[in-house]
């Protein structure tokens, strides 16, 4: 019987976290607003030649580059940031080799470290859920391939100082080491100018979160030009389809738009960590579109089936709004996980969270 490789056997799938497109969906971080209407104005003056064309990545990567004040020859696009982490892991993960990152962090990292066959190891971050710098420090061995950091991480939100990522960059120069900026946009930290002191280093970012663009499917990979040079070899010249990449000229240019949807998501944080602060509901301040919230458990009755996280989930379902349950996250048990809305949609997003919190903490079963 004809079966795959061991690793992808062992593999848990992963099913896509979409549960209702019916409501207010904030539950997978997209951007609130939209995308920029210079993009949407592209998107409807594409033609068919430009449809029926094989696309030319290399232009976008040279827009890319100027934008970022880097060599074209230093950025990969991908297909999403999905893409660019499996173009990352199966360039330097190989049977036997560590892979190395911190709990609770983006989901997709195991998932392609285990594909690769690789030793997974996990860290588990303390109950703050900072990252434990120290940890990374001692864990680093000769077998460590790769290291993958999210900055601002997700699911917490939370931003480790450009110090710690550089120690640990720098203690492991036989690895690669990647820090994932998806949510660069609302905090502004970056390590991509430190890319020609550190060729060991690698920095993603994505167009999904503050450029709206999540359903045109585009990531960056940024890296040492001989380093992102060994990933193109096994990169698919198609990878980046061909509308994308006529959208990228009018996503970059509007940074208007870029900076006025960063505004609203950051006050729609801070407006859920202000509720969350008057409703005595811990939570992580938070550095990117979304605040992690945490149900407190003890306020399960007795005997109750559901935890507090699925309560207050499907509470909010029932007021139209998709929050994430984030709790199969290790650290974040009875956590749940709520992007900011515009401006125009919180007042209804807040009303919600308060009403929801409530039948949480009664314990209501509906």
């Amino acid at each position: 019987m004809l079966k795959p490789r061991k690793s992808i056997q062992d593999l848990h799938p992963y099913h896509s976290p979409i549960v209702s497109r019916a409501g207010l969906a904030l539950d997978l971080n997209e951007n609130a607003i939209g995308c920029s209407p210079r993009v949407l104005a592209r998107l409807q003056s594409s033609s068919t030649e430009e449809v029926a064309r094989y696309p030319k990545r290399e232009a976008g990567e040279q827009l890319v580059a100027n934008f970022l004040g880097i060599e074209p020859e230093q950025v990969l696009l991908t297909n999403g940031m999905d893409d660019a982490l499996a173009q990352l892991f199966a360039a330097y993960l190989d049977v036997g080799d560590e892979l190395l990152f911190a709990d609770p962090t983006f989901v997709m990292y195991p998932m392609l470290g285990a594909a690769s066959g690789a030793k997974v190891v996990r860290l588990q971050s303390g109950d703050d859920l900072t990252l434990p710098v120290a940890d990374f420090l001692k864990r680093i061995t000769p077998r460590t391939r790769l290291i993958a950091i999210a900055n601002p991480n997700n699911p917490t939100g939370l931003v480790a100082p450009r110090t710690d990522l550089l120690r640990i960059v720098e203690a492991a120069p036989h690895a690669a080491v990647l820090i994932d900026e998806a949510y660069y946009e609302f905090c502004g930290q970056t390590l991509i100018g430190d890319l020609p002191s550190h060729p060991n280093l690698f920095v993603a970012r994505t167009f999904s979160k503050a450029y709206g663009l999540a359903g045109l499917r585009l990531g960056v990979l940024t890296g040492a030009p001989e380093q992102i040079e060994y990933i193109r070899r096994l990169c698919p010249p198609f990878n980046v389809n061909s509308v994308v990449l006529a959208c990228l000229e009018e996503a970059l240019a509007d940074q208007s738009f870029v900076q006025d949807s960063v505004t609203q998501a950051r006050n729609g944080c801070r407006q859920i960590e202000k509720l969350c602060a008057e409703l005595n509901l811990h939570f992580w301040p938070s550095s990117a579109n979304f605040v992690l919230v945490r149900l407190e458990q003890k306020a399960i009755p007795e005997g109750s089936q559901r935890p507090l996280a699925a309560v207050f989930v499907a509470a909010m379902h029932r007021r139209g709004i998709e929050v994430r349950d984030a709790s199969s996250n290790p650290g974040c048990e009875g956590c749940v996980r709520i992007t900011a809305g515009t401006s125009e949609q919180m007042p209804k997003v807040l009303q919600a969270i308060r009403e929801a919190a409530a039948e949480a903490k009664a314990g209501v079963r509906q």
